[in-house]
């Protein structure tokens, strides 16, 4: 059988191809055990093949508990990663910092040779300049200027440093684009997590015959690689869900779409055209760049879990602190306190009191409507407050984008986000929500469906001229398929997909959009960006390719859930793995699939 699972920051969400589900509480402390304990709870001889999404690397990065490491460099470049760029993480604000660099000053090393701008060699690396580690080093980034265009220096310095038995993390074999600073980040980050992550990934080799793990890109690749390369794996889990929720969205005939996550500790969102989520070549996370090929989503500290408080100023602050698992909100009964988001709900009526959570027993209204009142919070605050979060971002990854939501549906899934979908699309005016079966587990449903993939990226060496290009990506798309053939990986329901696309800019501009060629560059500019510059040179400063193995089922081949009654708003309609709110003024309608689809009253 073939088993999705999602480790999300509340609940562990497991789905099996013939849709069953099993949601337990999350293991901090071992993620591993609630997968192991979902993929139990589904009953039969076990899972074939496990589809993982993680948040292993995302939480070590959050909580700043990953490996002791060094950084080899090129001579005078030990500060990239201190130094950074001139932006500030808040204008206004003189206190903001900018996130301490994950490799302290005295563990950034520096080695010869030299390369200049277009990869040509100035000054031969001699490996005795390769320096000495220190002796409580646990890994190494090495990330040397330029390696993107010409690896050979790089490769010899992590060849002396391998040779010594150190754990090399290379910049040119993690993300070999330019930009020296966000090419420096990535790697560390790479190294960073690495042994934490190789660890937990080894550590799920026996809860299926083949375990697979979602990267940040949407695509699937086996645990042994993801191990190697955990930097790909911050938006592990979301990317399933947003995968899903497409699908979803183009089911129910809304090719155009904005996904919107919200679990237990964050709330996750994602533009959709044309069916397929916008992609990223490159996110911020723990305020640190990460340039690896991403799908689009923007994350903020608001869920199910995310903690009421009065600041000192006497404002209202929801988030980004989250109960998490444990011991989760007040209503749970483990011990927690502190008013959340889920307590605000349910002493609201949107979530049925009394009700029964996987692994939790009945909700306590009581003790959610005493944790609201020690904190002096009002419960409709709460939840205005949340929303207020949760509609800036999504107007981020679509007004900000040059996106007018009022043409898009509105895709509500986690266990929290039927809850609050009406009052967001209330205020974007957004003409329909989709809720699609299994809403409260869907992250785990895209993980069981998504493809086998591989996302390569290469810098080019001659932005001006574009003379090769349509070889050089022939060339990389062979490679991509190379890969995946490499990785041993069971071949899903068809052939091989191949898709390349460009990195562009106009001259003199310093940031640049991926579009699938150079032809349609300006169109593209001009939609996001409202003009074009008709006759200025257009740069290429990057290529990519992608090779896809669909999985042996689609998101619409599970077999449906029991039917949806039509209600009218107010109304609560509780499932077994969400709960959905039907705000005054909408109605619910089954539509297809299985899904829910909400609209506005008409009058």
């Amino acid at each position: 059988m073939r088993v999705g699972a999602d480790t999300g920051g509340t609940f562990t969400d497991v789905v099996g191809e013939d849709g069953t589900i099993a949601k337990v509480p999350s293991t901090p402390d071992d993620p591993g055990t609630a997968v192991r304990l979902g993929v139990a709870a589904l009953g039969g001889a076990g899972a074939d093949v496990l589809a993982h999404g993680t948040t292993v690397a995302t939480n070590a990065l959050l909580e700043r508990r990953g490996a002791v490491v060094t950084l080899v460099t090129t001579r005078g470049f030990a500060d990239v990663v201190e130094i950074g760029r001139q932006d500030r993480p808040s204008l206004y604000d003189q206190s903001a910092d900018r996130p301490t660099p994950l490799v302290d000053r005295e563990r950034r090393l520096e080695a010869g040779g030299r390369l200049a701008a277009d990869g040509t060699e100035l000054e031969a690396l001699d490996p005795s300049t390769v320096p000495l580690l220190p002796p409580d080093t646990e890994a190494v980034a090495v990330c040397l200027l330029h390696a993107d265009l010409e690896p050979g220096h790089e490769q010899l310095v992590a060849e002396v440093l391998r040779a010594r038995g150190h754990d090399v993390s290379a910049s040119h074999e993690v993300s070999p684009e330019y930009r020296e600073y966000e090419r420096t980040s990535t790697t560390v980050v790479n190294a960073y997590l690495r042994p934490r992550c190789r660890t937990y990934l080894r550590g799920l080799a026996g809860v299926a015959d083949e375990v697979l793990v979602l990267t940040s890109a949407g695509g699937l690749v086996p645990a042994v690689e993801a191990a190697e390369l955990p930097a790909t794996l911050l938006l592990s889990g979301p990317a399933g869900g947003v995968r899903a929720g497409a699908a979803a969205a183009v089911a129910c005939g809304w090719p155009d779409a904005l996904t919107f996550d919200m679990g237990g500790t964050s709330t996750d969102v994602c533009l959709v055209r044309d069916g397929g989520p916008e992609p990223a070549a490159e996110r911020t996370a723990a305020g640190l760049p990460v340039r690896l090929p991403s799908l689009g989503i923007h994350t903020i500290g608001a869920g199910g879990g995310s903690v009421a408080v009065i600041d000192p100023g006497g404002a209202l602050q929801v988030g980004p602190r989250s109960a998490g698992a444990v011991p989760g909100p007040a209503c749970y009964g483990h011990g927690g306190s502190e008013p959340t988001v889920t307590d605000a709900d349910l002493v609201l009526g949107r979530i049925p009191g009394g009700a029964p959570l996987p692994g939790l027993g009945e909700l306590d209204v009581s003790a959610a409507r005493a944790a609201l009142e020690r904190a002096r919070v009002d419960a409709e605050g709460v939840v205005a407050v949340v929303d207020a979060e949760m509609e800036r971002a999504l107007r981020a990854v679509s007004v900000a984008r040059g996106v007018d939501p009022r043409g898009l549906a509105l895709v509500a899934f986690g266990g929290a986000g039927p809850l609050h979908a009406c009052a967001l699309a209330e205020a974007l005016e957004m003409p329909v929500v989709i809720i699609p079966p299994r809403a409260g587990v869907l992250s785990a449903v895209g993980l069981l469906c998504s493809p086998v993939q591989r996302d390569l990226v290469r810098s080019w060496p001659s932005p001006g001229d574009a003379a090769g290009l349509d070889e050089a990506l022939a060339t990389l798309a062979g490679e991509a398929v190379g890969a995946l053939g490499r990785a041993g990986v069971v071949a899903g329901t068809g052939g091989t997909t191949v898709t390349t696309a460009v990195d562009c800019r106009y001259r003199g501009q310093s940031h640049e959009l991926t579009v699938s060629s150079l032809e349609v560059f300006a169109q593209e500019h001009l939609r996001r960006n409202g003009y074009e510059r008709p006759g200025a040179l257009v740069e290429v400063v990057a290529i990519r390719a992608r090779a896809s193995v669909a999985a042996p089922l689609d998101v619409t081949d599970l077999p449906p859930p029991p039917a949806r009654a039509p209600a009218v708003g107010p109304a609560v309609v509780a499932e077994p793995d969400c709960t959905i709110w039907v705000a005054d003024g909408w109605r619910a309608d089954p539509g297809p699939t299985g899904a829910l689809l909400l609209t506005r009253v008409p009058g």
